[in-house]
């Protein structure tokens, strides 16, 4: 296998990187997965319950957990696993402020107690922006700060120490002794069989090196192969072109709204109408088959995506709209700064079309080329243009990712506490602040309309498009499982 970036931190709760979570839900299991529709499901939980006033949830572990040290799994690594991966996740730590007491009650059993009720308890256990791994005790009992490296887990692959070429491979085994659920796979959930005895993940930074050798059968998987070598790929017939991820990406730019122009609601607004989204997709990406217009800070493909409020949306974009509501912000020439992702090959093509559109309703914009990690420095500095600062930049997440407002930064307007770009509106915070309280699909459903008919109005963010990414494969390897950012080693197999 070939997949997009490497792996530098074996520790899940040390980072959210997808190649590192990647190896995590090989190598350790979880209390909760989701499933093909994203809901949650037990994993290594046998049954749970909840008291009447839904404030004590009690879990029971299934039969068959063991370590690949030859140690059962019990209640305390559960509770020391939950405490340790709190400390970092967003959802994990609303738990931890409404926690009274997460504690062992034997060895198979353990509860969560809470002040006040969390509807959305499970679902974070579920689904997080860390992946939630069950580690011995020893090892949850480090401090997020502090690597875990040993890579013993209870799932169903074993890590292959000996095999490790830090920079180039590495190798995960077969766990012989790994008992799957009975359930059929479906997304993240059910049972995790095994059909191969090894999977190895081979570090290949050219990606015509790595098309030479897909091939030529020396690796059976390719991930993201650039768009201007997919049609070699479409023309072998050893070869599979297969998107996994359906949902896809979600491109979208953030503005400074601290400083001006975009200080002003009605210049962010403005922005809205300007986008052509058809013409952003087509110049980040060139290949239609891949790509998409999105219109719900929900997503495409969630079970909240909506259509509250979208009424701005117009094929082409509106650009005379666009020049009007700049003139009612009262822009009056300000250099707009446009960070520009130079080494991101899509994120650069955006950025200048941006440039190019704004100029041509009057306004000043200006491109701040460097690397990606040039524009992560940047972003941070809230000040003015003339001192260093910023006015707008451009990024992506995945789109299984806004399915929960607490998950993607695109959400967030709670002002200088927000992610960068610092939007604010009070009565949305407060609408997405209750969001872990909602406990049914139809209430969270209402709520989801709630917050976009605010957000599209105070605007903290404007799309750009979607995206899918094919993988390739050959023929022979059958059986992956296609979910949002991660492709589990389980289920998959080679004729």
């Amino acid at each position: 296998m070939v997949k997009s970036g490497f792996i530098n931190i074996f520790d899940p709760i040390v980072t959210t990187s997808n190649s590192t979570t990647d190896h995590a839900m090989a190598v350790y299991d979880t209390l909760f997965a989701a499933d093909s529709k994203l809901m949650p499901k037990p994993q290594m939980i046998s049954k749970w319950g909840v008291s009447d006033d839904k404030k004590t949830y009690t879990f029971e572990l299934r039969d068959g957990l063991g370590f690949h040290d030859g140690t059962p799994v019990t209640a305390a690594d559960c509770v020391a696993s939950i405490r340790r991966w709190a400390s970092v996740d967003e959802g994990g730590k609303i738990i931890m402020a409404r926690a009274k007491d997460i504690s062992k009650r034997d060895e198979r059993t353990f509860t969560i107690a809470l002040s006040e009720p969390m509807g959305a308890l499970i679902d974070t256990l579920a689904s997080s922006n860390y992946f939630l791994a069950i580690m011995r005790e020893k090892d949850a009992n480090r401090p997020s700060t502090e690597q875990v490296t040993a890579n013993i887990g209870s799932g169903p692959f074993k890590f292959n120490q000996d095999l490790a070429k830090p920079g180039a491979s590495f190798a995960w085994d077969r766990n012989d002794k790994y008992v799957p659920r009975k359930e059929p796979p479906d997304g993240f959930a059910g049972g995790k069989i095994v059909n191969v005895d090894r999977v190895i993940w081979n570090n290949i930074a050219d990606q015509q090196t790595a098309v030479a050798e897909l091939q030529q059968g020396e690796i059976d998987y390719l991930d993201s192969p650039p768009i201007d070598i997919i049609p070699v790929i479409e023309s072998d017939p050893n070869l599979v072109l297969q998107v996994l991820d359906k949902g896809g990406w979600d491109m979208w730019l953030r503005m400074n709204c601290l400083q001006k122009p975009f200080d002003n609601v009605k210049a962010r607004q403005a922005l809205l109408h300007l986008i052509d989204q058809e013409a952003f997709m087509r110049a980040s990406f060139g290949n239609p088959k891949y790509v998409a217009s999105i219109t719900s800070i929900f997503g495409n493909a969630t079970l909240y995506a909506n259509d509250a409020n979208t009424q701005w949306y117009k094929k082409g974009g509106d650009p005379e709209k666009a020049k009007q509501l700049f003139k009612e912000a009262g822009y009056a020439g300000e250099k707009v700064i446009i960070l520009d992702p130079t080494d991101w090959r899509e994120g650069d093509n955006a950025s200048q079309l941006l440039a190019a559109e704004l100029r041509k309703i009057g306004v000043n914009a200006e491109l701040a080329p460097s690397d990606w990690g040039g524009v992560v420095a940047r972003r941070e500095n809230r000040g003015p243009v003339e001192e260093g600062g910023w006015s707008i930049f451009i990024t992506s997440d995945s789109d299984a990712g806004h399915r929960n407002p607490n998950e993607s930064p695109m959400f967030t307007a709670n002002g200088e506490k927000a992610w960068f770009g610092w939007p604010k509106n009070d009565e949305y915070e407060a609408l997405r602040a209750k969001w872990v309280d909602v406990e049914s699909l139809e209430e969270r459903r209402a709520m989801a309309r709630k917050m976009q008919q605010l957000y599209w109005d105070f605007v903290g963010g404007v799309f750009l498009g979607v995206y899918t990414t094919p993988i390739a494969r050959r023929k022979e390897l059958t059986g992956l499982i296609g979910m949002p950012n991660f492709v589990p080693m389980w289920n998959m197999q080679k004729a």
